[in-house]
């Protein structure tokens, strides 16, 4: 049985204070303490509560502007990097056909000195 008086009893203070706050609203309109603009005190707590999530939206689309300039300057670097090893790529092509070229004008010189240095043995084979 106080397990059930104290059920109903907690269920009923939560509208015993919405009665007195209505209460106290009606009386202070009855006083004429309040302006007749006095009804649109919960409008304001709506607005105010309106105000707040502007602000969170603010929020949001300031969050989504940076995310948007990351991507654009990540994505700048990586095109960056990719021209950057494209250029690379083109500098060992031209150094591998230099040194391709250079390996056969060493391999031309070493058969123009072997063929002196055999035309010079003969002389000498000659002179003896």
């Amino acid at each position: 049985m106080k397990r059930s008086s104290q059920d109903s009893g907690s269920r009923s203070i939560p509208e015993d204070r919405k009665l007195y706050v209505v209460d106290s609203i009606n009386d202070l309109n009855k006083l004429n303490l309040c302006p007749a603009g006095s009804q649109q005190l919960f409008p304001l707590e709506e607005k105010l509560q309106d105000i707040s999530t502007d602000s969170g939206n603010g929020s949001h689309s300031l969050f989504l502007v940076g995310l948007i300039i990351v991507l654009i300057i990540s994505l700048a670097l990586v095109s960056f990097v990719i021209f950057l090893i494209v250029q690379t790529e083109n500098k060992m092509e031209d150094v591998s056909r230099r040194l391709a070229a250079e390996g056969k004008d060493i391999d031309d010189l070493k058969k123009i000195n072997s063929i002196i240095v055999k035309r010079l043995n003969q002389l000498d084979s000659e002179q003896s």
